[in-house]
């Protein structure tokens, strides 16, 4: 059996893949974003191998979150599910970042860097990130005018990127990147047309099972199929420049 940590794991995809690994059997750490969070999977948590808490889009909460996650043990597996979509403003957080690029990007970057390395890494990105070209030059958004879904995808392509970007550099570690498709999630809205135990199966797949289609690394995956990701996230240049953006705006050196 895995210990797996799932972030987001309080509704939606997360809490989805969280039910199905601790059915499995496999010990799974929840992540709620505050303690009030945290009651919503008081159905789940008696059977989880525990609950940390701490708000993504806060560089101190998030590290605050990482220790917590190494306190309990090391990870056999990470899922990167944690996510915000369509922003209706670029909400600066306490460190001057946009609150989307705080969730979505700068988290799973402070968090790959600071919790104990694990045997497999899974990054949930989205088909959007094929529009997230040229993410670099403003990655801030301090220069443009606010563009909701251009910065949902942009975030997409940097996950992508970084998943691909852990593969290279750590060839003992299975690092994969996901699309879940649009899911009828608090996230996705009513309107979304994919089914949620597809939606989440892909990440459980590829964080504990033994078959030897998920034991690789360096994928971009769909409903457990491996897709082509845009250019620049299997770009190393733009994976290099991206990661080295990333460690001047968290402090933080991950490679």
């Amino acid at each position: 059996m895995s210990r797996v940590f799932i972030t987001g794991s309080t509704d939606g995809l997360g809490r989805a893949a969280a039910r199905v690994l601790i059915e499995q059997g496999h010990d799974v750490v929840l992540h709620a974003r505050t303690r009030e969070r945290a009651a919503s999977v008081a159905g789940l948590a008696p059977r989880a191998a525990g609950v940390v808490i701490g708000d993504l889009a806060s560089a101190a909460g998030t590290r605050g979150l990482a220790g917590q996650v190494n306190e309990v043990g090391r990870m056999d597996a990470v899922i990167h599910n944690a996510g915000i979509f369509l922003e209706p403003s670029r909400g600066t957080t306490a460190e001057g970042h946009p609150k989307t690029l705080a969730v979505n990007t700068l988290a799973p970057y402070i968090l790959t860097a600071l919790i104990g390395r694990p045997d497999r890494l899974i990054y949930l990105s989205s088909g959007m990130h094929h529009g997230g070209a040229g993410s670099l030059r403003d990655i801030d958004w301090t220069e443009r005018r606010w563009n909701a879904a251009q910065a949902y995808a942009e975030t997409k392509l940097h996950v992508a990127a970084l998943a691909l970007a852990a593969a290279r550099a750590w060839p003992g570690v299975l690092s994969n990147a996901v699309d879940p498709g649009w899911v009828a999630t608090k996230m996705g809205g009513p309107g979304a047309s994919g089914d949620l135990e597809m939606g989440s199966r892909t990440q459980t797949w590829l964080a504990v099972s033994n078959d030897a289609a998920a034991a690789v690394s360096g994928g971009y995956w769909y409903h457990q199929q491996r897709q082509a990701p845009a250019p620049e996230a299997r770009d190393p240049a733009f994976q290099n420049k991206l990661t080295d953006r990333l460690a001047a705006l968290t402090g933080i050196k991950l490679f």
